[in-house]
């Protein structure tokens, strides 16, 4: 009966990462709609799950306007707290034109956020990655990294 429960137990896993596959996937097919109007910042995606659902989706506006993550939260009105976010980029951690993002996840509740990959950007550069965390946020980093850094690294730098 063990054997059986470890393999229920490792379908369940496999299942689990595929679908958050999908999910960070989907994040990447969003963030290509902020193209152009977002240049210079990069074009960001950013879904909300709840249930294994997808509830809300946003990308970078153009200048001076929401970021992917603020965008998605707007578009959503139910609870948070069982919601993850799957970020293309790390969120920001700095007040620029817009608040800084990383922030605003922690502030909205939110207790799971998966990013593809780190900013490079010195700003940035794991400084929301640290903020997320500090919040209480459990954090997981390189999820499609290599798609999305495939995609993102040619905008990064020119904000």
């Amino acid at each position: 009966m063990l054997a059986l429960e470890s393999i229920t137990q490792i379908l369940n896993n496999e299942y689990q990462i595929q679908m958050s596959q999908q999910f960070m996937l989907r994040a990447l097919e969003v963030s290509r709609n902020a193209l152009p109007a977002c240049q210079p910042n990069p074009p960001v995606g950013c879904v909300l799950v709840k249930d294994g659902e997808i509830v809300s989706e946003g990308h970078t506006q153009a200048i001076g306007g929401n970021h992917a993550e603020v965008e998605a939260l707007k578009a959503y009105n139910g609870d948070l707290s069982d919601v993850t976010a799957y970020v293309t980029l790390e969120p920001c951690s700095f007040v620029g034109r817009t608040p800084a993002c990383a922030k605003t996840l922690v502030t909205c509740g939110i207790k799971k956020v998966v990013v593809a990959m780190l900013d490079p950007d010195p700003r940035n550069a794991g400084r929301g990655i640290d903020i997320l965390k500090e919040g209480g946020v459990e954090v997981e980093i390189g999820l499609c990294g290599e798609e999305v850094s495939a995609f993102l690294t040619p905008y990064l730098g020119k904000s």
